[in-house]
């Protein structure tokens, strides 16, 4: 679907959208609309329950007076509440609301007035932004679909007195799209596309935007002494991988590189601590953290982010066979530390564990940001509204907070602590990977990753409950969210990119 901008005009055919403001106020495009079909828009409201709240809609069809297919009327609510998140909402909505019609192409005719918080230009880029991000579909493996269900949007102009402009505005809002778009795909992706070796190839790709990738096999690993990451994967014929991405996109920099991490297990059946059978299909996106690592990378090198950054996933598959990991096993990380395996369902902790290590030992990084499908205790929490954050900087657990806040992909501080931390000591080995009992699992699980950070600046954030959608949202379709991509590019753009 093409999106693009125009200037002010009402369009000779297809389909125009214009504003409501709520009590059934016309904005002036739509005043201008309302006169040139004699009234129509103000009688569709008259009898209808259409208000003008907040992303409300209404449609118009064949109206009189013009040579139009359809108007959409759109809800805009107080004005003076609305931002640049309303607006990417609404881009969303509009879609949703005519992508089934059959129309190819809709004009967008919409002003936003009565704002201090957003500008019309910034209004008709953000509209535009959320357009895209609701555009995405995964339906490659559909070889049959109802006429009704198929998208017809093919082209979508918004209107604006800057063209160039918006256009240029757009651009790096496009490639964050990209971005997402590529966590989403991977995520939702079954286990027979995207295991370890086409997760790192995908991560790969990359190359081709300038970011430079590394790709250590199960040789590689062991030669490091990555005991806890290829303990998860010894039960599967898929070999293990650990991705290296690399953007240098401020070679004047002299700290440490920026450094975001995530758990890439591509399917996880539990290993000899098996799950229950129902529900086992969603275990194909437990490698929704590293997708968001890659999705992250591929945005902040297409709209050339001014920053170094350092992006590592490890990739496994944890299957139960005659050579899988047992509970009880002992593995020796590359930490040096050893780790008493209790339960082979806690695999992300390991695989995270020799990651982190080698991140920070590596790369001297300015901090470790990683991102986990992690435990099923954060969705008993948090729901599928909040991520769970956890970190020992207060500061950056600040920003990432703000920088979820403002795109709304919220996340809910949790505390970490010593008596929790106890609860992850054994008697055979250094540490067990799973804490005494089932309560506060999502804080043993942060706590069992904060002995491999080596006392560097570092946040966990437990992604289990938002890294999929039940059902649509108004710039997310249902299935794969992308959720991440968005909150750490606005949070490298806020803090820690050069001007």
């Amino acid at each position: 679907m093409k999106v693009a901008f125009t200037t002010p005009a009402v369009p000779s055919a297809g389909t125009i959208v214009v504003a409501v403001s709520e009590d059934r106020v016309l904005t002036p495009h739509a005043q201008q609309l309302d006169q040139l079909t004699s009234g129509a828009l103000t009688r569709a409201m008259e009898n209808s329950r259409f208000k003008g709240k907040k992303k409300e809609t209404l449609t118009i069809l064949a109206p009189a007076g013009v040579d139009l297919a359809r108007i959409l009327l759109v809800g805009l609510g107080k004005t003076d509440a609305l931002n640049h998140l309303l607006a990417q909402e609404l881009g969303g909505e509009i879609l949703a609301a005519v992508n089934s019609s059959g129309e190819e192409k809709i004009t967008i005719f919409i002003d936003a007035p009565g704002s201090e918080k957003i500008s019309s230009f910034d209004f008709s880029v953000h509209l535009a932004y959320g357009l895209k991000l609701r555009s995405y579909r995964f339906d490659r493996y559909k070889t049959k679909e109802k006429e009704d269900q198929k998208p017809s949007v093919k082209e979508v102009l918004i209107s604006t007195e800057d063209v160039s402009a918006a256009e240029k505005a757009l651009e790096p809002l496009c490639a964050v799209a990209e971005g997402v778009f590529e966590a989403r795909s991977l995520a939702n992706e079954p286990a027979n596309i995207i295991y370890p070796e086409t997760l790192a190839e995908q991560a790969q790709a990359l190359s081709a935007l300038g970011v430079d990738v590394e790709i250590l096999g199960e040789e590689d690993m062991k030669a490091l002494g990555m005991g806890a990451l290829l303990g998860v994967g010894q039960g599967s014929e898929r070999e293990s991988k650990l991705v290296i991405m690399q953007w240098k996109g401020n070679p004047d920099d002299q700290d440490g590189p920026l450094a975001f991490l995530g758990k890439g297990v591509t399917f996880d059946t539990g290993g000899i601590s098996i799950k229950p059978s129902a529900g086992m299909e969603d275990m194909k996106w437990d490698m929704g953290g590293s997708a968001v690592v890659v999705g992250l990378m591929k945005a902040l090198a297409g709209r050339k982010a001014k920053a170094n950054v350092v992006g590592v996933i490890g990739c496994v598959e944890n299957m139960p066979s005659g050579s899988a990991q047992r509970p009880g096993d002992i593995v020796t990380s590359l930490s040096g530390q050893t780790i008493e395996v209790l339960n082979t369902d806690a695999e992300g902790r390991l695989v995270l564990a020799d990651a982190l290590w080698y991140t920070q030992d590596r790369f001297k990084p300015r901090f470790m940001i990683d991102l986990a499908t992690l435990t099923g205790a954060i969705i008993i929490s948090l729901g599928a509204e909040y991520a769970g954050l956890f970190s020992n900087n207060d500061r950056l657990a600040e920003e990432l907070t703000a920088a979820g806040k403002a795109v709304n992909e919220p996340l809910w501080r949790l505390p970490l602590g010593e008596a929790y931390d106890k609860e992850l000591d054994a008697d055979q080995a250094d540490m067990k990977n799973i804490g005494a009992g089932r309560g506060a699992g999502s804080i043993t699980a942060a706590c069992f990753l904060q002995r491999f950070v080596n006392k560097v600046n570092w946040a966990h954030l437990d992604i289990a409950g938002v890294t999929w959608a039940k059902k649509d949202k108004s710039i997310t379709p249902k299935g794969a969210t992308g959720f991440g991509v968005r909150l750490l590019d606005r949070f490298v753009a806020d803090y820690y990119e050069s001007k």
